[in-house]
């Protein structure tokens, strides 16, 4: 290290202004992060009376296999990846764009169909299986068009605290791909907030509607489900007008929950990742800052001794001429 305390001093300015900057990060994504887990909270109730209602129309999944619910082999896949618009929150884009890669390298698990009991494995090659994007949040887009796919709709707007209105016109764009056999198959990637240092990515299948990813899906917002006393209940429904039209008005509806789920649930790590990213910086920065400092007075008491050396030199030589 250079003995120029000039120099150290202005490192030190440097670093502790670095150090002002992420506590201030630090603290507005805690903040953004209590808002965004309690959005993931507030919706346990419509999402568990979702499951409840599901659970007691499962029959009717297998009666009406067509539209949403038909099953078809895998030769398009239509994936929703979920991302941020910005960097400064650790490996959560990272872990994204991992997963993304992963599927497109090893695709068993895209060509595999189910509905209920119903399953079809595809038997197209893997070069030959078409994966398309639809992006939420401008990371996952760079990443997307760095790997050379398709993208049909991006939606950076969607990366903090949306609406459920506004997730609407994502899901328009898969539903309505889908009951025109663009793709047979609709997933989404996101990072499933497990806690404030613990976050998974993770793929779940959204059409055709799977009543096994639905069960999961839902059980991510609660682990305590059954805890609670949510079993799968033994109600029974009365429909009208008919089975086939309230599907048809309830099927769009859970899927746009599924994808608002995810990006609730991405939103939540975005933050907790950024308050940890933040604090880790906020922390290096202080140590740096330690370092530099007990170097600055190592090198200042150096030059002290030295000089009372110096002086103590001079006043022997001097007393010895006299």
């Amino acid at each position: 290290m250079a003995n120029n305390t000039k120099e150290i001093r202005r490192r030190i300015k440097s670093i502790n202004n670095t150090r002002k900057i992420t506590k201030a990060m630090e603290m507005v994504s805690a903040a953004k992060m209590r808002r965004a887990v309690a959005s993931v909270l507030a919706i346990r109730p419509y999402a568990h009376s979702a499951w409840s209602v599901l659970t007691n129309l499962a029959r009717v999944f297998e009666i009406h296999g067509r539209g949403l619910l038909e099953v078809r082999e895998v030769r398009s896949v239509l994936m929703i990846a979920v991302t941020s618009n910005r960097g400064l929150c650790g490996s959560f884009n990272a872990q994204v764009a991992k997963k993304i890669r992963e599927e497109l390298a090893s695709p068993e698990r895209l060509k595999v169909n189910r509905v209920g009991t119903k399953r079809i494995e595809s038997k197209v090659k893997d070069g030959e299986l078409k994966i398309d994007f639809i992006t939420i949040g401008k990371k996952g887009e760079s990443v997307i068009r760095k790997l050379g796919r398709e993208i049909v709709a991006t939606f950076p707007e969607l990366t903090y605290l949306p609406k459920i209105e506004d997730v609407r016109a994502v899901a328009k764009v898969a539903i309505d791909d889908y009951i025109a056999k663009k793709y047979d198959k609709v997933v989404v990637v996101y990072t499933d907030y497990v806690s404030a240092v613990v976050q998974q990515p993770k793929i779940r299948q959204i059409l055709p509607i799977s009543k096994v990813d639905i069960e999961k899906m839902i059980a991510d917002i609660d682990v305590h489900a059954q805890e609670l006393g949510l079993k799968e209940p033994k109600t029974e429904y009365k429909i009208e007008p008919s089975p086939k039209e309230v599907l048809e008005y309830i099927l769009p509806r859970l899927i746009e929950m599924q994808i608002y789920h995810a990006i609730l649930e991405s939103n939540a790590s975005k933050e907790s990742a950024r308050m940890l990213a933040m604090r880790n910086a906020t922390d290096a920065a202080g140590e740096m800052s330690d370092s530099l400092t007990l170097a600055y007075n190592q090198i200042r008491q150096s030059k002290i001794t030295q000089e009372i050396a110096e002086i103590s030199a001079g006043a022997a030589a001097l007393s010895q001429n006299h």
